[in-house]
């Protein structure tokens, strides 16, 4: 099956589903048509003598050293060669589809010159799985994705290398095993490619996707953890929270009200609480998590229109004229990523105090040391609770703020920069070390509920645990845990614990 975009109204459903189906795309007629224009207006500025930057032109520095017209391929397929500097390991083949899907739909608005052939053969590259190798380091954000976009490039004039069906390989070997030809670059083309933020775009997305269903993840065994140690949902009522007003706040803790409707252990203790307030970790968790998922409902928004937006240099505007600007910078994108991790060190931060206060029998309100069946004897999740904490630790030094990071490039051309794609590349890594922490709870309140028995929990979260238990049984006796983190954190990763809480961040707008 094939995706059809229509650049300027791509919508973050469309993304997800492209990132996570592996399913090749097109981009609609009119954008063909309006690639076309562009190309042409091109043509005729070449024609009529002007220089143009980047077309007849050397590049940042060297804007001001023309370029005869015999050597104007020559130019583009330089710059392409010359900007393949990354370095570091190949950026994941699923998010460069999306890379390059981004790539097509900008030069699909037709502001940027690029012929059609161009786009039709990217296009193809993805339909045949030929997925260029793009190194993860080498962009500031500034002139745009430089070095990784060039790599990208590279692969599409036959240089470089790709994965093609899994294998990675020479570009040209791939092209000739697909029948394909190479793309040789006309004026404006290489620089057309290779300005632009969709690499940093396709990083933060990719990494929003993933964190918005952990949110969501740790909203489900905050339910858990609040029934396991029979902590009190008066603080939960809907009033409260619309009073405030937040959106992010009255939609998480509904979802956690919905959740634990049914409880027979919250109904256990439901007059007789011996706590007036539970700590904050239980009774703040909808304004701690909703802050979080209305940051991320803003960097989805935010996002969403870079997505569609034309961001490399010069453009070709509406009357046929061609001027420069920067709408390269990938400031909108840094930024967002850096709110991103915020989100996650805070959900990450929250959901660690939960797992400390389950195995803490000072906090816990009846349940066994380190919920052990022995304790002394057996040191139950001791040490997952310590992992949690260091995986918490880690997150809140990787949620420093990027984008502050500004370091002059370029012979002082490029005085200050994005550093967006850094930005969105370390937020894989925070990502892998939430999973991880909710994980942990997940396993420490599945364990708390089964000390709470003959009384149980709702419908809802017994789904939830049984979910858990099908790939980490009941910790009996003390064992190697690592597997069952391991197991539990691929659970929470790959969707919703319990799907009454899904909830697709596309909706959320």
């Amino acid at each position: 099956m094939s995706i059809t975009l229509s650049p300027g109204a791509v919508s973050l459903a469309q993304l997800e589903h492209l990132l996570r189906s592996g399913e090749s795309f097109a981009v609609d007629d009119n954008a063909m048509r309006a690639a076309a224009s562009a190309h042409e207006r091109v043509g005729e500025a070449i024609a009529s003598g002007e220089a143009v930057y980047g077309v007849n032109t050397g590049f940042g520095k060297l804007a001001s050293v023309r370029i005869g017209d015999d050597d104007l391929a020559t130019l583009q397929r330089n710059i392409v060669l010359s900007h393949s500097a990354g370095f570091g390991d190949p950026i994941a083949p699923d998010i460069v589809r999306l890379i390059i899907a981004l790539k097509c739909v900008s030069l699909g608005r037709g502001a940027s010159g690029a012929r059609p052939e161009v786009i039709e053969r990217l296009q193809q590259m993805v339909a045949a799985d030929i997925i260029p190798v793009i190194p993860d380091k080498g962009s500031v954000g500034a002139s745009g994705d430089l070095a990784p976009l060039a790599h990208m490039a590279s692969a599409l004039i036959g240089e470089g290398e790709v994965f093609h069906r899994g294998v990675r390989k020479p570009a040209r070997a791939a092209f000739q095993a697909e029948g394909l030809e190479p793309i040789e670059l006309a004026a404006k083309e290489g620089l057309a490619l290779l300005n632009g933020t969709q690499v940093s775009t396709a990083l933060a997305l990719a990494h929003l996707f993933d964190t918005w269903n952990l949110a969501l993840n740790s909203l489900a065994t905050t339910a858990l953890s609040l029934d396991a140690a029979m902590g009190s949902t008066a603080p939960f009522r809907e009033e409260i929270h619309t009073l405030r007003g937040h959106r992010g706040q009255v939609v998480a803790a509904r979802l956690v009200r919905d959740l634990l409707e049914g409880s027979a252990i919250r109904e256990s203790h439901r007059e007789d609480d011996m706590r007036v307030q539970d700590p904050y970790c239980l009774r703040c968790a909808p304004q701690v998590v909703g802050a979080c998922l209305d940051q991320l409902r803003h960097a989805a928004q935010t996002l969403e229109i870079e997505a569609n937006a034309v961001t490399d240099n010069p453009l070709i505007l509406s009357d046929g004229k061609i001027h420069s600007g920067g709408n390269f910078h990938a400031e909108p994108v840094g930024l967002v990523a850096d709110m991103t991790a915020l989100a996650i060190a805070e959900v990450g931060s929250i959901a660690q105090r939960r797992v400390a206060l389950l195995v803490d029998p000072a906090l816990s309100f009846g349940l066994p040391a380190f919920l052990s069946a022995d304790p002394g004897l057996q040191s139950g999740l001791m040490i997952a609770e310590v992992t949690s904490a260091a995986l918490m630790s880690e997150n809140r030094s990787l949620a420093n703020p990027r984008t502050v990071d500004s370091t002059p490039t370029s012979a002082n051309q490029e005085d200050h920069v994005s550093m967006a794609c850094h930005a969105a590349r370390r937020l894989g890594e925070m990502n892998e070390n939430l999973a991880a922490i909710i994980a942990v709870e997940a396993l420490s309140a599945a364990q708390g509920i089964e000390y709470r028995a003959p009384v149980e929990t709702s419908a809802a979260l017994q789904s939830v645990i049984a979910r858990i238990r099908e790939v980490s049984p009941t910790l009996d006796q003390d064992r190697d845990v690592s597997g069952d983190i391991a197991a539990v954190t691929a659970l929470v990763r790959e969707g919703p614990l319990a799907p009454s809480a899904a909830l697709a961040i596309g909706d959320a707008l």
